[in-house]
């Protein structure tokens, strides 16, 4: 594949931040609803918010958009990405926001060296350093046989696995369909295999916490929406190293919602993983940038 200009690379990057900003703070929200309600019911409401939200943007366009060339990677992608949302979802009973984040957050060494194998992209020196001490960073935040590496932290890790495989998935279909296609494939996909659990876990809504639910769509909805937008015009390799900083995002509203405070380790660990994702950002637009 050809370089992309530095323009297109600050794009990618930017708008994956954003995505994982938007997705830390959508899963700290449903951490909180999934303490009172079924996990499957807040999984419905992400997905179907979001189908409702898209349908309402596209309108007229909705029958152009469904025409797709690619209907088994769209099939494959919405699954995956629908796994990645309900194992994390299905963990934070369980496991801090932090430390789920932290486990969850190893998807960027899957992603490159996924690329590399199966996209033809290329794996660098560069980007292979920082996807490592990035992942360094990682195993100082979670800090294996602390507690942290329990069952219920296989959730986590499965996340990774399916957001890794979404990631590729969108990358491959990147540019060739609109985006719009693969934000309703998904959509549809999660509304009506979450909705299958409904009749048997429903719990009536306070009203109180209607607005918690509608935050979690709008959200969910967003951070899809910036993240192929992302795989898409970026390769994934470049961009995957910034998914790290959701642990630091997840560490934030750890302490602002629930008063979980990070240890001085923590800090280390998302020190560590900011500083390897501002590197891989400034070599690889030095790298292309012209002579």
């Amino acid at each position: 594949m050809s370089a992309a200009p530095p323009s297109t690379v600050s794009r990618g990057v930017v708008l994956m931040i954003l995505a994982v900003f938007l997705f830390t703070t959508m899963d700290a929200t449903a951490k909180g609803l999934i303490e009172r309600y079924p996990a499957p019911q807040v999984i419905w409401v992400r997905f179907a918010g979001q189908f409702a939200l898209v349908l309402l943007i596209l309108g007229p366009r909705l029958g152009p958009v469904l025409r797709t060339r690619f209907p088994v990677l769209h099939f494959w992608r919405s699954a995956s990405q629908f796994g990645a949302t309900t194992f994390f979802f299905l963990s934070l009973p369980h496991v801090g926001l932090a430390e789920a984040t932290a486990v969850a957050d190893l998807n960027p060494v899957l992603i490159t060296l996924g690329a590399a194998l199966f996209l033809g992209e290329r794996l660098g020196v560069r980007r292979l350093a920082g996807v490592v001490v990035a992942l360094l960073g990682a195993l100082i935040v979670i800090r294996p046989g602390a507690g942290v590496f329990t069952w219920w932290s296989l959730l986590p890790l499965c996340c990774a696995l399916s957001y890794a495989t979404s990631a590729l998935l969108t990358r491959k279909i990147g540019a060739q369909e609109s985006v719009w296609a693969s934000m309703v494939y998904a959509a549809l996909f999660g509304t009506l295999v979450a909705g299958a659990a409904l009749p048997f876990v429903w719990q009536p809504v306070a009203p109180a916490d209607l607005w918690r639910f509608g935050l979690v769509a709008l959200l969910g909805t967003g951070a899809q929406l910036c993240i192929i937008r992302s795989f898409s015009i970026t390769e994934a390799a470049v961009v995957a190293p910034f998914a790290y900083l959701g642990i630091v995002f997840a560490t934030i509203w750890g302490v602002v919602l629930f008063d979980h405070w990070p240890d001085r380790w923590t800090v280390v660990g998302a020190l560590v993983i900011v500083g390897a994702g501002l590197y891989v950002w400034h070599r690889e637009t030095r790298a292309i940038r012209p002579s």
